[in-house]
């Protein structure tokens, strides 16, 4: 896990030592503690023909491995508005938030542990391309998942909307349901 080596607030040097039964920087110039925080992305589960979108990630890490349209959500930023954001940016399509699917906590991810916010989106414009980020966007079937799947809450989410969309795996819930 990375832990910060300067005060946010003066940069002084922090000492570690053990604040609330954890480890955590503390300044000893202004006394301000350092609590680490999770990172926040967001994602789109966008489905057609009762396929999933997902497209090859160009960049470490998670290097050619498949996922969600997704990335940070800004220090201002709504995720909702992130997640059209990152929709238009990786894919070309502009979308409409559903609703809430479900959070996935992750520490899988080098830069850092973090959550996924999963967001059920719809089409509404623009055309499918690929990006910088992202290429082959490609709609997959339940059964068409591909196994190289990327972390940081990617794969969680992946599995779980493959899982809800098996025939017979939805009986009795809805295609996707809220964790929350």
């Amino acid at each position: 896990m990375h832990k910060a080596h300067f005060c946010s607030t003066c940069g002084s040097p922090l000492q570690h030592g053990e604040v609330e039964h954890r480890q955590r920087g503390i300044c000893q110039n202004c006394g301000q503690i350092h609590y680490d925080q999770l990172k926040v992305g967001a994602g789109a589960l966008i489905e057609r023909d009762g396929g999933l979108l997902l497209i090859r990630r160009t960049r470490e890490p998670f290097r050619q491995q498949w996922n969600v349209p997704a990335g940070y959500v800004e220090i201002d930023e709504d995720p909702a508005h992130a997640v059209i954001r990152e929709v238009r940016e990786e894919t070309g399509l502009q979308v409409e938030i559903g609703r809430l699917v479900n959070v996935y906590f992750f520490d899988d991810d080098p830069r850092g542990n973090g959550i996924l916010i999963a967001y059920q989106c719809h089409i509404v414009g623009g055309e499918l391309t690929e990006s910088a980020e992202g290429i082959s966007p490609t709609f997959f079937t339940q059964d068409q998942i591909p196994k190289e799947l990327a972390g940081g809450g990617h794969r969680a989410a992946i599995l779980a909307w493959q899982k809800h969309n098996r025939p017979g795996g939805n009986v009795g819930v809805t295609r996707m349901h809220t964790a929350l």
